[in-house]
């Protein structure tokens, strides 16, 4: 019941934003998403399973974005620029984004557990869900690679050692300007200085 599931967590996403995650009530949820208690935790399995849901389709979210912002047309360091702004703008945006990639969770977010969980669920769909969500540090990684696979191009250069340094250093600084925005100038002077010269 892929449309149910969305709607449920768009419903648990909505309420969080309104409440602390440990007052917000799965009939509440499922009142709001149109459909039973029964389908919600048919789909979930439990308030801890709907939570990791919705954390894992946040993560998915942000990192599909960072394929967006790879995509543009431009150089690499325009490209590089656009990742650095879409994480910044999505940890603004959304909290459990900013928690995922601060490692800082408050009080009012659900904390899944960031180690691997047996994928021994009952609910099918939940499996997924309770693997193990990337730490801060693996953010940075899959952001990394995932900018030097695109811009390294179809065949990989030989030596991509300079251009993996400054995909992580972009990824950082635009990390470091989600816990302390930049002054004037902006993002985008912070990253076109860091990168000197382009990055491919």
């Amino acid at each position: 019941m892929p449309g149910a599931r969305e709607s449920l967590l768009d419903a648990a996403f909505a309420a969080l934003t309104r409440r602390p995650w440990s007052t917000v009530r799965m009939v509440d949820v499922a009142a709001a998403a149109g459909v039973s208690r029964q389908t919600l935790y048919n789909e979930f399995g439990s308030k801890d399973g709907l939570a990791r849901a919705l954390v894992r389709r946040e993560a998915d979210g942000y990192l599909a974005g960072v394929e967006r912002a790879l995509a543009v047309h431009g150089d690499a360091r325009e490209r590089l620029t656009a990742t650095a702004e879409w994480t910044v703008t999505a940890a603004h945006d959304n909290a459990l984004v900013r928690a995922l990639l601060t490692g800082c969770w408050s009080e009012h977010l659900p904390t899944p557990v960031l180690r691997p969980a047996p994928a021994s669920a009952a609910v099918p769909a939940q499996r997924r869900a309770d693997g193990p969500l990337p730490s801060p540090g693996d953010f940075v990684a899959l952001v990394r690679d995932r900018a030097v696979s695109v811009l390294a191009g179809p065949v990989a250069k030989p030596d991509t050692a300079e251009l993996a340094r400054s995909c992580e250093l972009v990824v950082r600084i635009a990390l470091s300007c989600v816990a302390a925005p930049p002054g004037e100038g902006g993002l985008a002077d912070l990253v076109r200085g860091a990168l000197h010269r382009p990055a491919a």
